[in-house]
């Protein structure tokens, strides 16, 4: 283990452990989460593997690294799985079950860690916590860093079965309603008491479970997750990082080709975050789309570690040629915060996950929802419930067809059908704007009351 110590401006009685998931998608917004409690005098040790903590390193002020404090997990190396792929960012998919071997694996020394640093409060998401959590007697609160809706319909089927869940607007319909029960049925032999555990992670948190969300956009979904887990729901959302102006040339890059662009929320952007990558029939689809839409365009293509192919070998013949300064294509990164902040663009082509959907509406972009896999599914039913997306239908056998993507893009993001789309989107950017510490507060106030509870008991 090693620490980055530091000492708080102010003394504080409170020392917060987090361990967040593998993945860039969670320690995002539990590093968000830290900025905040740090600001209530609440001492912060951030746990992840090296290469993760990397990643958000830069997002660290000088000030605030005296209140957070970087605590790197080594897990242990081999050929197929070194440091640097110590993360599900980028990871090829089928390297995941090594991933969660070599942590399991490294279950003796997390627990160290937690006997060493004699937290007051953990906060977790990792499926390995609760068991070590258990050992140590701390009082502990999981954070998921998915929607309350698909978490409440997740729980619903494993606490109610037999009984129909009350919101169908967010139930799977067509290729993904198959692909998910295909999934279910392959996957009978994995659930074992190992898998049971892991899928009740929930239960172990003490009274409450945080939510990255807010009430204005899941109020209900909120409601029916606290009568189904008997626990609090406490929404402490939207947690989005904040952005400097970028002065890397990456940054200048994109932000310059978008200061040049005649229409005004004109342009479209295109990602699929951090861990999910299109095959190459779908990056040739997705680019006839964007041609054949005939807007502006920035599209960020992506391909997992390891796999040696440019973005210009992906695309369709000449495509760069024939779209010209239409189009600007980036590999593998691109800043996305700021670039949805910026008032040309007017869609985002997205895989619905839920950071990527949080920030969308923080900026008052609506969505052209091409969801993937796992909760992406689910999110975009929450997101067309809602009003603030149109759905890229796919084929029946999942592929994806370039007129479909074409006639998505237009309507989010120019036709006169999609205005009411447009315009919802901006009142959840209003909306956004009034959100306050209300959530903190009541965070803070619930962990003060658990630390009561459990000093109390030690006596």
């Amino acid at each position: 283990m090693n620490t980055t110590s530091t000492k708080s401006a102010k003394e504080t009685n409170m020392r917060v452990v987090m361990l967040p998931r593998l993945a860039h998608g969670h320690i995002s917004p539990y590093l968000e989460l830290a900025k905040k409690l740090i600001k209530r005098n609440i001492i912060i040790y951030l746990c992840s593997t090296p290469t993760n903590l990397n990643s958000i390193s830069k997002r660290i002020t000088q000030q605030q690294s005296l209140s957070i404090n970087i605590v790197q997990i080594h897990l242990p190396s081999s050929p197929d799985l070194p440091p640097n792929l110590h993360t599900s960012n980028s990871l090829p998919r089928h390297l995941l079950p090594a991933l969660e071997s070599a942590f399991e694996s490294a279950i003796p020394n997390h627990s160290s860690i937690i006997k060493t640093l004699k937290p007051d409060v953990i906060i977790y998401d990792q499926p390995w916590a609760p068991a070590i959590i258990a050992e140590h007697k701390i009082p502990a609160v999981e954070f998921l860093t998915s929607s309350a809706a698909c978490t409440s319909l997740v729980i619903h089927g494993s606490t109610r079965p037999g009984i129909e869940y009350p919101y169908p607007e967010i139930l799977l319909t067509g290729y993904h309603d198959m692909k998910l029960r295909r999934w279910l049925h392959e996957s009978k032999f994995l659930l074992d008491e190992k898998k049971k555990s892991a899928d009740s992670d929930w239960q172990k948190s003490c009274k409450i479970l945080l939510f990255n969300t807010f009430r204005e956009l899941e109020r209900k979904y909120i409601d029916y997750l606290s009568s189904v887990t008997g626990k609090k729901i406490v929404p402490i959302g939207p947690l989005v990082p904040e952005f400097a102006n970028e002065t890397d040339e990456e940054t200048k890059e994109v932000m310059n080709w978008l200061d040049k662009r005649n229409d005004s929320s004109g342009t479209v952007f295109v990602s699929f975050g951090s861990e999910w990558f299109l095959t190459k029939e779908e990056i040739e689809e997705v680019a006839h789309g964007l041609e054949l839409s005939g807007l502006d365009f920035i599209l960020v293509v992506r391909f997992p570690v390891g796999e040696k192919t440019e973005a210009k070998e992906a695309l369709p013949k000449d495509f760069l040629e024939r779209v010209g300064d239409k189009g600007l294509v980036l590999e593998g990164w691109a800043p996305q915060a700021q670039t949805l902040a910026h008032s040309k663009i007017g869609g985002f082509l997205s895989h619905c996950g839920w950071n990527s959907i949080l920030e969308s509406l923080k900026f008052g972009v609506p969505i052209i929802a091409m969801p993937v896999d796992c909760d992406q599914p689910g999110n975009c039913k929450l997101l067309k419930a809602v009003g603030v997306a149109v759905e890229v239908e796919r084929e029946e056998d999942g592929r994806l067809n370039r007129y479909e993507i074409a006639r998505g893009i237009k309507k989010v993001v120019v036709e006169e059908s999609g205005e009411g789309i447009r315009v919802k989107a901006k009142e959840f950017m209003e909306k956004i704007k009034f959100i306050g510490e209300e959530g903190i507060t009541e965070l803070v106030e619930e962990l003060v009351q658990l630390c009561k509870e459990y000093g109390k008991k030690a006596e």
